[in-house]
């Protein structure tokens, strides 16, 4: 009886080898890169359906699959990565620097800025905001899609004379574009000591205010700079300017709700501190959401100095300006 000999599978030459490749790389290329269905490679290479799904699978479990994605906005999401490695924000949003005009480049700021506004609000909620050029531009870009049943709540006093460092105006203003409501303070920004700033924070009409604006779930505030001659802050008092000398000695580096702060972003020894008819930065902490918007060349250490002090959620700002505050961070040792 004869007996039957054990059939020996062959290893496949290195013929079939380099056809099996050549068929792969064309597979690989005509679904990842022509966009070709499985089934329309099948009829392509003259192959089965399971083939072609079999070198597909093989072909990237060997790694001869690099997908990568290119985008014109990937600078801007690194640098973003890059604040956000600084610490004290949660969330960067960077714009593109499209003007070394100064105004021009706070508008599209301002836009995004608004753009983030509207994601985050919804009927009911309350808004707390500061005056300031930043705030307006958040204003002038607010596209609302419909109308919004929001509160607008001024979390400052008012200064009058120009129309951005009028909260109740800006106050109006964004009120008027989301199709909501808003409230006005009537109590000066500065009083003329502790004392009377406490009895002005007392009187009910400004403490049912600043009440509304402690229980609002965003505010979209300015960044103040303190050491350039076109900082805003020195058209919110009128001794301000005289007395930048004592300002200096502070060690103020900027500005956030009217409070002077040093380059850690903590409120300095200043008078006019003390006298600020304002949110302290303790009732401005307790809003979930707060959103700093800057852009300019003088505003990259006051953005540094806020981020330090964790004052902030997120950071609204353009590339320039974002450059300069990760130089300086790397000047002072915040970066790896």
């Amino acid at each position: 009886m004869p007996i039957a000999k054990p059939i020996l599978s062959q290893a496949p030459t290195a013929r079939e080898e380099l056809v099996v490749a050549r068929q792969m790389h064309q597979a690989l290329v005509l679904h990842f890169l022509e966009g070709l269905t499985q089934s329309q490679i099948a009829d392509r290479l003259g192959i089965s359906q399971p083939t072609v799904n079999r070198l597909i699978k093989r072909g990237r479990q060997l790694g001869l699959v690099e997908i990568k994605i290119k985008s014109p906005i990937e600078p801007l999401v690194d640098m973003e990565e890059q604040l956000l490695a600084i610490g004290g924000i949660r969330r960067a949003i960077v714009v593109p620097t499209v003007s070394d005009n100064q105004q021009t480049a706070l508008q599209a700021v301002g836009e995004a800025a608004a753009r983030l506004l509207l994601e985050e609000i919804g009927d009911g909620d309350t808004i707390c905001i500061t005056g300031g050029k930043g705030v307006s531009a958040v204003v002038t870009g607010l596209q609302a899609p419909r109308r919004f049943d929001v509160e607008v709540i001024p979390g400052t006093g008012c200064v009058q004379g120009k129309h951005y460092t009028d909260v109740n105006h800006v106050s109006t203003m964004m009120a008027d574009r989301l199709g909501g409501r808003s409230f006005q303070i009537h109590a000066p920004l500065f009083a003329d000591s502790a004392a009377e700033r406490a009895m002005l924070i007392n009187m009910r009409s400004v403490a049912d205010v600043f009440g509304r604006a402690r229980e609002a779930k965003v505010a979209v505030v300015g960044i103040g700079s303190i050491l350039s001659d076109d900082s805003s802050y020195y058209d919110l008092h009128p001794s301000s300017s005289t007395d930048r000398a004592a300002i200096e000695r502070s060690g103020a580096s900027c500005e956030l709700l009217a409070h002077l702060l040093d380059d850690k972003g903590q409120v300095c020894d200043y008078s006019l501190n003390r006298s600020l008819v304002s949110l302290t930065l303790e009732e401005f902490a307790s809003i979930p959401t707060k959103i700093g918007v800057a852009s300019g060349p003088n505003k990259a250490g006051p953005i540094l100095s806020v981020m330090r002090g964790h004052h902030l959620d997120t950071l609204v700002t353009d590339e320039a300006t974002g450059e300069r505050v990760l130089a300086m961070a790397q000047e002072k040792g915040l970066l790896a």
